[in-house]
């Protein structure tokens, strides 16, 4: 739960896009068991992508990603002196065989965005759906890119005239 005020974020995403999701507390170190279960029962409960996170020496994402074949999304998080490097290193650099992607330090919006490309692949009309959903987020980005941009110029021009 310490790790919500980060997550939230991709919570946020799969809302937006409409995307069923659960929202869990799971630990590699003080709840194995559960963990593992967790994993291994995911792709049978109907979920098809897995988002976690984990700060310091995160083992979390890893240990997932070794307990079940779907995809698993890590998002290290900033909890030490270290700025989340620790956590960006522990997660990015799984063992062959173990794959995990992993994203930016607290970046969970990136992670929720990442599992709605990924759903996005499947021959379904969710599939399809989110697609169209992605298709209308990125022209959005890029219309709010493009505002920026000319908000800013303009700005710049006044001061130049002065």
């Amino acid at each position: 739960d310490s790790d919500w005020p980060v997550l939230s974020a991709a919570h946020d995403i799969l809302n937006d896009f409409g995307v069923a999701h659960e929202v869990r507390v799971i630990s590699a170190h003080r709840t194995p068991s559960e963990m593992i279960a967790y994993a291994e029962s995911a792709a049978d409960r109907g979920l098809k992508v897995l988002i976690t996170a984990a700060g310091g020496a995160a083992h979390l994402p890893g240990m997932m990603a070794s307990a079940t074949l779907l995809p698993v999304i890590g998002v290290p998080i900033n909890i030490t002196k270290l700025d989340g490097l620790d956590a960006f290193l522990s997660i990015a650099q799984m063992p062959r065989g173990v794959p995990v992607a992993t994203v930016g330090v607290d970046n969970a919006a990136n992670a929720g965005l990442l599992a709605v490309r990924i759903l996005s692949c499947l021959d379904s009309d969710l599939g399809r759906n989110l697609i169209e959903k992605l298709s209308k987020f990125q022209k959005k980005s890029k219309l709010k890119v493009a505002e920026a941009d000319q908000t800013l110029r303009k700005s710049m021009a006044k001061k130049v005239k002065k």
